[in-house]
């Protein structure tokens, strides 16, 4: 079981996690009465804005903030919520291998999760978007799902990371940047401004360089294991011992690296909901 751990954390986590900061809130300007139509004439309500996904403030000096978990003074910090995220990797110069036949979608895992009724984050890169701007466009487009920012090509944003390329420090916004306008042009609908840096590796350098992109970063307080894992049942094991009320599970949706995730979760869902745990994305979990 340790070897599984280990080997989930040599594809997703390196990185130290920051200390948490509260949702940054800015309630609406309220129209003065004064300036308010009557009834009769207002007409037909026009729909309700969806409200803007919370984020944190940015840290000294303009640093990114990093969000791991619900915070344990939060009002909400017993409430037995759980944010299963999955990581769509592909790297820029993935594309041959793509075309060769490697999968670097799960179609089915997307589905299982729709069949189960659970909410969800896709940290999904931008040329994953490329590669797949059907389904990018289809789970952008879905309620049960958001999109989140796992970087455009899935090169490190801090060196050593696995062997990861590393992305310039000058160069770090812009690619953030690309993978947000990837998302846009397959026609993803739910973005939310959540960054996961690649390999779980970042610096304060990292943090700095990416503070004009507006984001939070998004880590996690559960690694899964199921990173080329063979056995879905380990993997299940791994998540239901590390779930806690309030916790962020990685999970990935690449069936190329990540072959059992689809298996697992069709045991993890219905045993955590035995024991009373809710499903919500990382934008519920994060609003308080």
């Amino acid at each position: 079981m340790a070897a599984l751990g280990l080997l989930g954390a040599v594809l997703v986590g390196c990185g130290g996690q920051a200390g948490e900061t509260a949702p940054s809130k800015e309630p609406a300007a309220a129209a003065s009465p004064s300036a308010r139509p009557s009834a009769a004439a207002a007409g037909p309500k026009p729909a309700r804005a969806p409200a803007a996904p919370p984020t944190m403030a940015p840290g000294p000096g303009g640093l990114t903030p990093v969000y791991a978990r619900r915070a344990a003074d939060s009002p909400k910090s017993a409430e037995k919520v759980v944010a299963l995220t999955f990581d769509a990797d592909m790297t820029a110069d993935q594309g041959p291998r793509a075309a060769r036949g490697e999968r670097f979608d799960n179609p089915q895992l997307i589905a299982t999760l729709r069949r189960l009724q659970v909410d969800a984050t896709v940290f999904m890169t931008g040329r994953w978007a490329e590669e797949y701007p059907d389904q990018a466009r289809s789970i952008g487009g879905d309620p049960r799902f958001e999109i989140a920012n796992h970087s455009y090509s899935h090169y490190a944003f801090a060196s050593p990371c696995y062997g990861l390329p590393t992305v310039p420090g000058p160069d770090m916004t812009a690619d953030v940047q690309r993978a947000f306008d990837a998302f846009r042009d397959a026609g993803a609908v739910n973005v939310v401004p959540y960054f996961r840096f690649p390999g779980g590796c970042y610096d304060d350098a990292a943090l700095r360089a990416l503070g004009p992109a507006g984001v939070t970063a998004v880590q996690w307080d559960v690694v899964s294991g199921d990173a080329f894992a063979k056995d879905p049942d380990a993997v299940a094991d791994q998540v239901l011992d590390g779930v806690k009320p309030g916790s962020l599970v990685v999970m990935h949706c690449t069936r190329s690296a990540a072959p059992v995730t689809e298996q697992a979760i069709r045991r993890i869902v219905p045993e955590l909901r035995a024991r009373g745990y809710r499903f919500v994305k990382v934008s519920e979990l994060m609003s308080s």
